[in-house]
Order: C-alpha cells, then structure tokens, then sequence
C-alpha cells in the first residue's frame, strides 16, 4: 500500500520535471565534479561506572583513524543528464584490546577482538532532469523518517533509491525506498540496519515527503515513513526563527503496521524547544513528551529529530517526559576566533513500561518509575585560516545516570575527534 503511494507520488513529479525542464542542458560529467577527503581520528573512552556493560566490560576505550573519500561527478550533456556519487572508506586500529573493545569505531571478530583496519566502497548512479535528482545505489540519506547517521570513524550508508527535487521554490520533496544498509562499523551492507528495537532484516523502509521554507523566518516538515510490516510513522515539524529567538516544534506518530513484527505499537512522540541568542551566547530550553505503552523506536543513527535526543539518551521511554537546559557560547570573544563551547543537561521521568505487550521488541527492556539524566559538554576548536584551515579539534565529556527501571547504563564517556578536510574539483 505504501510502495503504491510512493509511486503515485512520483509519476506527478516526474510529469512536472518534463514540463518545465529548460533548455539548458548539462556541463558535463567532469564539469562541476568534485572531491572531498576527511581524516578523522577518533578516540573513545566509556567507563561503565559501577555496572558492567551488557558483554560484562567494566569500561571500552579504543583509538582509530578513518579516511573518507567522496567523488560527485557532474552530469552528461541534454536534457536528462546522467552522473556517478562514489565514496570509500578506510579504518585503522591504532589501540584497542578484547577487554575494551566495542565502541563501534572498529568491527569486532567472533573471539570479541577489533580488527586491525576495515574499509568499504560504495556508489550511486543519478539521473538529473529539471531541478530533480534520481539516485540508484549506496548513499547517504537525511530525513526525519529515516536518516543515516554520522557518529563514529565511518558513516552509515543505506543501499536504495532516492527521489531528490526541488521544482518548486521554497520546497524540497523527498521519497525513497532502501533495502540493505552499511552500519557505522561494517565492511559492507546487508539487509539489517542497527536501529533502535525494530530490525530491518527481511524487510525494507520506504518514505516521502516534502521540507517547506516559504521564507528565511518560517517553515516546517511534513513526510512519512513505513518499515515494512513493522511500523508507519508520520512526522510534521514546525518553526519559526525571528533574530536572535528561534521556536521549533516537532511530531512523530507511529502505529504498527502490517504483520506488526515490533508488537502492537500505538505511540505519539513530540517535543518543544526555545532558543534566544543574544551576542556570543544562547540559551535553549526543550520538553519532550512520549505518550504510548511502546517507546518511540526509529531505524538509522539520526532518524529522530525530536530536541531532546542527544549524545547517548535519547529520551524516549514509554510515558517518558524530559526537559532540556542548554548553553552556548561563541569563545571567539575571549580572542579565539572558531572556538566555542556547548553545555547542556537533560532529566526525563515518568517513564512506564508496565504496559509493554510481552509479545513485542521492547518487553522486558524498561519497569515502571524509570527516570533518568545526561549531562553534555562539548568544546570545539576550527582553525580559521593557513595551511591547516578547517582543521577540527572536538573534546566531549558525557554522563548519563539512572534507575534500573530504564535501559540506560550509568556511564562518563570522553571523545576526542580531530577531523582535516581536503577538497576541490576535477
């Protein structure tokens, strides 16, 4: 049902590409194509406090160096222009043991131990007409329904295709259909995706929708979503930006769908957020409510865009309700131009997985009285100018304490990310 609603969407679209294509026609495949290399080096450090980790590790700390490789061609010359996205990535251990390994920088072998490197390729051809883009293939996504995280040394990729059109002005329109993933410590895809509690594997997640900026002030969100016989999601997102004041609002609704293979799920997720600038600094407040027996569950590392999903929590127990303090500051004041500093702090309670149906992916996962915290600090530095320009250097601290009521381990984690961007074009 929902494949067939994503096509009807497409053919109107694909009726108004061909109308108001322009004469225009493409460069060319090496003309406007471009490259990009990002070093990334990682370090992650979790010490599990007073509770073991699930495997029984007191702690896991590792080191390790990714290369990300990204090449977008331009596209044939007329009217339908045809082009190649490629991307590879390369992984290197530089520290880690079988009693701490299991940060997701480095995949792990039968015996529990890192290997020493990784790497993957991957690549999508795209059909451009108009202001529309058609991609077949492995690619990054980013949508509220379904988005490909970012968090670790390698990407995550998603193994699809992808409608991507911008015809008219103030509107982005989106639909896809995905059926294997790369996962953020793979070699390569396959058709499970790490998501919260509903898994991917011998199904496929589809979705549509559109992003609505009708001006610099206002503007919103509107898509849907469907893991096959799982569950299907709807999302609305409204805000409104007015100097330093920004308002943001966001929905989610899922219910289960399908051969329901989650359980019953019949859950509302929404949160509200206020942030003031003012000079160098702002201060953001967000609440964040889930009303249902299921905790709101999302496949892909970034495919929850509710304001109180953070670092390591993100908030969404069964009856869960959380607040949010946070603080920025822009340090460039001090006489540090491209350094600035993030604090930030997050308590959620009410948490009530007592209604939990025994049959489904989250029973046993969360008690009744759940309550838990996460306190965030973040200090970024970005070179500004000389031959180490964009060099990045982020220092992180998290802590996350709480009951047993909750999934939650109580954990200090520490990052250190020192990223370097090369790019340019052909």
């Amino acid at each position: 049902m929902f494949r067939t609603a994503l096509r009807s969407a497409c053919i109107p679209l694909l009726a108004l590409t061909s109308a108001t294509a322009g004469a225009a026609p493409h460069d060319g495949l090496l003309e406007g194509a471009n490259w990009s290399l990002l070093s990334r080096n990682y370090f992650l450090q979790t010490d599990y406090r007073t509770q073991p980790s699930p495997s029984g590790q007191s702690y896991r700390q590792e080191w390790a160096q990714g290369f990300i490789a990204n090449l977008e061609s331009g596209f044939t010359q007329g009217t339908i222009g045809v082009g190649v996205d490629a991307h590879a990535f390369q992984g290197l251990k530089l520290d880690s043991g079988r009693g701490r390994a299991g940060t997701g920088l480095l995949p792990l072998d039968a015996d529990g131990r890192a290997d020493d490197d990784y790497s993957s390729a991957g690549g999508a051809l795209k059909l451009d007409l108009s202001q529309t883009t058609l991609k077949f293939g492995e690619m990054t996504v980013e949508t509220p329904v379904f988005d490909t995280g970012d968090k670790r040394l390698q990407p995550e990729y998603a193994t699809g295709t992808l409608v991507d059109s911008r015809e008219l002005d103030g509107v982005r329109f989106q639909a896809g259909r995905f059926t294997a993933f790369k996962n953020q410590d793979a070699s390569t895809g396959r058709d499970d995706f790490d998501g919260y509690g509903a898994t991917t594997r011998d199904s496929a997640l589809s979705f549509a929708g559109a992003d609505f900026t009708p001006s610099d002030s206002y503007g919103g969100s509107l898509f849907a979503g469907q893991l096959d016989d799982t569950w299907r999601q709807y999302y609305l997102n409204l805000h409104y930006l007015d100097g330093g004041l920004w308002l943001d609002g966001n929905l989610y609704r899922t219910g289960d769908e399908g051969q329901a293979n989650a359980g019953a799920i019949d859950t509302t997720a929404w949160s509200l957020a206020a942030r003031y600038r003012l000079g160098t600094q702002s201060l953001m407040l967000g609440y964040q409510k889930i009303e249902g027996d299921t905790p709101f569950d999302f496949v892909g590392g970034d495919s929850i865009y509710l304001a109180n999903s953070i670092k390591y929590a993100d908030f969404n127990g069964p009856g869960e309700r959380s607040w949010q303090a946070r603080y920025d500051l822009d340090l460039g004041v001090l006489g540090v131009p491209g350094l600035s500093f993030m604090t930030r702090y997050v308590r959620g309670s009410g948490i009530d997985g007592s209604h939990v149906p025994s049959d489904g992916a989250y029973a046993g996962q969360y008690g009744d009285g759940g309550r838990h915290w996460e306190r965030d600090s973040d200090l970024r530095y970005v070179v500004q100018a000389g031959p180490a320009r964009d060099l990045s250097l982020h220092l992180s601290q998290v802590s996350h304490r709480g009951n047993d009521e909750q999934p939650g381990a109580d954990i200090d984690r520490v990052y250190v990310i020192i990223e370097y961007p090369l790019k340019g074009v052909l």
